[in-house]
């Protein structure tokens, strides 16, 4: 007898004794329509949201942590492993992925976004599927659609960073595990095993997910399986050693997000933050309390998952600072599936043996009001979804800037920045494909050289200057000051030996030029009108 057989028949026998046990038995669920039905519940929620995620997908610059991303997966493999020996080793596995689609797909605004935005479309699917396990079809497919117009779904799903990734982790993992619990075989328990590092590797704050995961074993071990017990011990141990490691070592690397030390008006703003805007999130977090009264079984497991991260990281924030709303997106579905739950009991039970039944007229009704609903809520997200395409608040405009001196540089300029909004690197995104781009006088060792994503200043910034005859300032000092955020003796050399030409100011930055302040100089819009200009 082979061990798929095995276990399905240990299954069976258990369902048997669940059935005849005190206690709701564990729902089967709602098959109705086959593959058709499960077909469309990941299709359509996937197609809404990459629809959403994809318009004007290239149009908002970048940002420092997408910048961050960029730099580090355009390193060397080698340049990489050195990076990630002092920063960001949790990130590891996602700057490889971002390297390797660098490496054909090019590094322009969309071509970064486009990993991100398949991942969220996939993961309003994988929602799909999961409401259909766990409730009903129709649960599931209100679930797939309302998730995939929320503002952050377009927001993080054009983003270049992992959370939606982790989204997609935790909801094919808990998909995973559900499958698992109803139809148990080696396969579907070996995927869901490799499915827990999946979560790990996109983000280690979604590995909280696990603690719901634990309640839906317990519940399945109380119905009379009397093996889960022992393949969820193994699946976690395993699927965990490859994430511990890291884990650990990353633990010692937690300084750099140690400016997060959030406050109760940071808790309680949470689902202003998750869910875009206190629009989009009363009436999903109303309809989801409502839902927590229909889940039945399912109840505390998805109250749990929307619960425990937020608390966990917030009373941990002090060691681990990690209570921010991108860290707890993955929160968002179990959310999303609740307020489903509660507008899919209009058309009958969603929970329990009944799951599914009810009169057609019923049915129909509640598919309705269904309906009715989430064009409500998709009405309510677009303002938030057409923020959330646009600049991001805050963000200096570093394209702005890049165009500036494209338009008016010259061979042989030099290129320094003062500030605390990662300017070289921003800078080094937007003039990455400009050969004629003004060079970085003042580094005096790259970040490549410094196994980090600054790099040291020169020292002696009289001698570093001693062949710049102009140069370009590139500065994000809130005072307006340029030389207040750059050091003393570079501001004093600057202040000796140049003089401001021009000051450019654009958002949150910035364009000083100067020139030898023994240059003769003219007009400087006459002097810009003929000069060759390289774009």
């Amino acid at each position: 007898m082979s061990l798929d057989a095995a276990v399905r028949g240990h299954r069976r026998a258990t369902k048997e004794q669940g059935n005849s046990s005190e206690g709701e038995a564990a729902p089967l669920p709602d098959t109705k329509g086959g593959r058709r039905a499960a077909s469309l519940v990941f299709a359509l929620p996937t197609v809404i949201a990459l629809a959403f995620i994809v318009t004007g997908i290239g149009d908002r610059q970048l940002w420092r942590d997408e910048h961050a991303t960029w730099w580090a997966s355009s390193l060397s493999l080698a340049d990489l492993s050195q990076l990630i020996r002092s920063i960001d080793i949790v990130f590891t596995p996602y700057y490889v992925l971002m390297h390797l689609w660098i490496s054909v797909a090019g590094d322009s605004p969309t071509a970064l976004r486009i990993p991100g935005a398949l991942g969220m479309a996939a993961a309003a699917g994988l929602l799909g599927l999961l409401g259909r396990r766990m409730f009903t079809t129709r649960v599931g497919l209100i679930a797939g659609v309302a998730f995939a117009v929320l503002p952050p779904v377009t927001r993080y799903g054009q983003e270049v960073r992992p959370y939606a990734f982790a989204v997609a982790a935790v909801l094919l993992s808990t998909l995973l595990l559900a499958r698992a619990l109803a139809e148990p075989t080696f396969k579907v328990w070996a995927a869901y095993t490799f499915s827990i590092p999946l979560i790990g590797f996109s983000h280690l704050a979604s590995l909280a997910v696990l603690a719901a995961h634990l309640v839906m074993v317990v519940q399945a071990r109380k119905a009379g399986d009397k093996i889960v017990g022992w393949a969820y011990t193994a699946a976690g141990v395993l699927g965990l050693c490859f994430v511990l490691p890291m884990a650990l070592q990353g633990t010692g690397q937690s300084g750099q997000i140690s400016w997060n030390n959030p406050t109760a008006h940071d808790l309680v703003d949470l689902p202003k933050q998750l869910f875009g805007t206190w629009t989009v999130a009363a009436p999903v977090l109303i309809a989801g309390l409502v839902g927590l009264a229909f889940a039945g079984r399912r109840a505390l497991t998805l109250g749990l998952w929307v619960i425990l991260p937020p608390l966990l990281t917030y009373a941990t924030a002090a060691q681990l600072h990690l209570f921010l709303a991108r860290y707890l997106l993955f929160t968002a579905p179990a959310w999303v599936l609740l307020a489903a739950v509660a507008l899919g009991r209009l058309g009958g039970p969603v929970s329990g043996p009944r799951a599914g039944a009810g009169s057609s007229p019923l049915r129909i009704a509640g598919w309705a009001l269904a309906a009715v609903a989430v064009a409500g809520l998709t009405w309510q997200a677009l303002p938030a979804v057409r923020d959330a395409r646009g600049p991001i608040a805050g963000e200096p405009d570093y394209r702005g800037a890049a165009h500036y001196i494209q338009a008016r540089q010259r061979s042989g300029d030099g290129i320094a920045y003062s500030g605390i909004m990662a300017e070289r690197r921003a800078m080094d995104y937007e003039l990455r494909d400009d050969p004629h781009s003004p060079r970085d006088v003042l580094m005096y060792r790259t970040p490549q050289q410094m196994a980090s994503y600054g790099a040291a200043e020169c020292p002696n910034p009289v001698s570093c200057l001693a062949k710049t005859e102009r140069l370009w300032l590139v500065a994000t000092s809130l005072d307006g000051n340029p030389y207040s955020q750059m050091p003393h003796k570079t501001a004093a050399a600057l202040q000796k030996y140049f003089r401001v030409k021009t000051t450019k100011k654009l958002t949150g930055v910035q364009v000083v030029q100067f020139t030898r302040a023994d240059e003769k100089s003219g007009n400087g819009d006459d002097e810009a009108a003929g000069r060759e200009v390289h774009t």
